[in-house]
């Protein structure tokens, strides 16, 4: 075992080389075609799956009639839990305790992340309620608690990932990390399997010899453990026959279903994982291959068997064969309380995952803010595809070096008008998402300024080409209809246009693009971005679309629109937000008319960053006003006396400036002071509801002026 500080060293010496944060994205990417690829028919049997499709060297979605792109628990739990690390600043030293406050802070039950199958039935939610009722890591996973075949079902290992891709090189530190997640949801051999596979995947870092990984991973768990038993019969399978099949065939005998139960326990899976990295021998499609024909829980053993691999082989080793890239495009879903991070890419992604290992590494980043899009990894998209007019017009579509070596970006060549764009809000094909729901915010709003950089190549300054930022939103139909900007004739070498988001009437933007003319391969679109605060309105239409309200992430439990206030907000039980805007949001105001009915308080939130971080003007029905910071409990900042006043619709406002903290009931100043904690420095905004229910309407934000 090497020392804590001999695996410092290295993971510094791994994070700080130029293509580490290009092999998280190649793992994360890895992870989301695995997921993609193994989910339309997850659950199947072996036999089931060969009978209808042969083997799986393709994604079926399309012969099923299903999308690719949908949510998913493994993508999104991954993606989620790591950033504890990141919001407790413990880095290195996160502990069990912070993995479960982040649990508690972004997942809403019965909606987001998990599969809310029920107690003593889904591990995870079984966890959820253990958690809620004050249970803490690792008695809130313990089989002491839950039971052995609850304690041992397979997400602790779905969602390790980020632990190993923090920690490169040092298999030992990511397998405590990982250690520490898993306990919070599961026990025992559960937790051997996630100790395995992140741990593997920081050695992957530093060797691409299966044998060597799969030896560091068992140099973290101990050696009498039914997962390393289970290995060492996977690989002496291996050793002695060379027909993977055959091998399947054995590990279904000894170690199936038929003996390890409930809905999807680790070790079949875990087995199946170890098969495919020892006769796929590296090969990222033919790996992909073995662990989806074998079937069980395809989506998730092929989420981890394509992380490790992507860490392997980079972007190379994914792109050797098979087209897995360009249908996926980069875009995945990530529902959490975190409402403006839902639609995201896997770019965006991996550069989070990246920035929060430099940060536990103590290794100063780059102060410059770095383009939402700007498409630097080999072959990115970012989700930008053709849509609308004249898409027949476009010849391609590339990811390409820009000129002079200045990074990378998405070369239109084009005849006639084609339309690029890429989502910001729940797209048209997604409202109706299969299995898990996709609750989200845009991720832009009116008010916020586009800026568009790209390059144009070529002798001649005056080619013809021209270039148009757009947006689409929704109406008040949900139907979506798309706004240009000012058309700007390119000049040869770099432009950069900025646009100001116009006004929507108060309904969510849906994407976000450019119109290109007769660009002929000669433009090359560098970056896209947006800053500012909006200004904006959220306001009920007046026909009869939903996408306004599904704008708002809720975990109220019912809302619906009301002819007079707008929105209705009903709470059964405790405090209950309905929010929307993104974590970018730092210094703004926010109001809106609230009406109380039956509740015992209500409020409005600034900064918010899930469930259980956000700035509050609370009033409740004893007469009383407080200013609230939340951050896992609620610290009065501030109180004052106010009448509570039942079927009256007030107005409350919050302003939020730096570490001033401001707020008003119709126009009457209650509290204004300088919160210097420093722990919510940016958010969106929400609705509170306290037991009972409430009306909303007109709200708004806008800059601090």
């Amino acid at each position: 075992m090497t020392s804590a500080t001999t695996d410092i060293d290295v993971v510094r010496e791994q994070i700080a080389r130029d293509n580490y944060a290009e092999r998280v994205y190649a793992a994360l990417l890895g992870k989301v075609i695995g997921v993609y690829a193994g989910r339309p028919f997850e659950g199947w049997t072996y036999e089931r799956i060969t009978q209808r499709f042969g083997q799986i060297d393709r994604y079926v979605a399309d012969e099923l009639g299903k999308a690719l792109v949908v949510t998913d628990d493994d993508i999104a739990g991954t993606i989620t839990f790591i950033r504890s690390a990141q919001d407790s600043g413990r880095g290195y030293e996160t502990s069990s305790a912070d993995v479960a406050d982040c649990w508690l802070n972004y997942l809403i039950e019965d909606r987001s992340v998990l599969w809310w199958g029920g107690m003593g039935n889904s591990t995870e939610h079984t966890a959820y309620l253990r958690l809620k009722a004050g249970h803490r890591p690792p008695h809130s996973g313990s089989a002491e608690l839950n039971g052995r075949i609850v304690a041992e079902q397979i997400g602790a290992q779905i969602f390790i990932d980020g632990w190993g891709l923090i920690a490169p090189g040092a298999p030992m530190l990511a397998a405590e990390l990982a250690r520490r997640a898993a306990v919070v949801s599961h026990d025992g051999e559960a937790v051997y399997a996630a100790q395995m596979v992140a741990a593997m995947e920081a050695a992957a870092f530093t060797t691409s010899d299966i044998d060597r990984i799969i030896e560091a991973g068992l140099s973290t768990i101990p050696r009498h453990s039914l997962v390393a038993t289970l290995i060492a019969d996977v690989r002496a399978w291996h050793a002695s026959e060379p027909d993977w099949r055959v091998a399947r065939e054995r590990l279904q005998h000894t170690y199936g279903y038929q003996i390890y139960g409930g809905g999807c326990h680790i070790i079949p899976n875990h087995g199946l994982i170890i098969l495919a990295l020892l006769y796929g021998s590296g090969n990222f499609s033919k790996s992909m291959m073995i662990v989806n024909t074998s079937g069980w829980d395809t989506d998730c053993n092929s989420g981890n068997v394509g992380c490790l691999l992507g860490v392997i082989g980079g972007l190379e080793g994914i792109d050797s064969d098979t087209d897995w890239r360009g249908p996926v495009a980069d875009r995945i879903y990530v529902p959490t309380a975190d409402a403006g991070s839902g639609i995201t890419d896997v770019v965006i992604e991996a550069r989070t995952i990246a920035a929060i290992a430099a940060s536990a590494a103590g290794i100063e980043q780059h102060a410059e803010r770095i383009p939402r899009f700007n498409f630097d990894f080999a072959g990115s998209m970012q989700g930008f595809q053709v849509h609308g007019a004249a898409p027949q017009g476009i010849r391609e579509l590339a990811n390409v070096p820009l000129p002079g070596g200045r990074g990378r970006g998405l070369r239109v060549a084009s005849s006639g008008t084609v339309e690029l764009s890429t989502a910001t809000f729940i797209p048209p094909n997604a409202r109706q998402m299969q299995g898990y729901s996709l609750d989200a915010s845009p991720t832009i709003y009116s008010g916020q300024n586009i800026e568009l950089s790209y390059w144009l190549t070529g002798d001649s300054g005056s080619s013809g080409v021209t270039v148009t930022p757009l947006i689409r939103h929704y109406d008040g139909r949900d139907q979506v209809v798309t706004v240009y900007g000012t058309p700007r004739t390119a000049e040869r070498g770099s432009n950069r246009v900025s646009w100001l988001v116009p006004s929507t009437d108060g309904q969510p933007i849906s994407e976000v693009g450019v119109a290109v003319t007769d660009s002929n391969g000669s433009l090359v679109i560098d970056s896209l971005d947006w800053s500012g605060t909006p200004t904006v309105e959220f306001v009920r239409p007046k026909d009869s679309g939903s996408m306004w309200r599904r704008a708002w992430v809720t975990e109220t439990d019912f809302d619906h629109p009301d002819p007079e206030e707008g929105i209705r907000l009903i709470a059964n039980s405790g405090r209950k937000l309905a929010m929307t805007g993104t974590t970018q949001w730092d210094a703004y105001s926010v109001e809106a008319d609230m009406t109380a009915h039956s509740a015992e308080a209500m409020g409005l939130a600034a900064r918010v960053q899930g469930r259980q971080r956000y700035y509050l003007l609370r009033w409740d029905s004893r007469g009383e006003v407080q200013l609230i910071r939340r951050n896992g409990a609620d610290h009065v900042l501030a109180r004052a006396p106010f009448t509570w006043s039942v079927g009256r619709s007030t107005r409350l406002r919050m302003t939020v400036n730096g570490t001033t903290i401001t707020a008003s009931i119709d126009g009457n100043q209650i509290a204004s002071i300088d919160d210097g904690s420093g722990a919510l420095t940016h958010g969106g905004i929400a609705i509170a509801c306290e037991v009972g229910r409430i009306g909303c309407s007109n709200v708004r934000v806008t800059p601090v002026q």
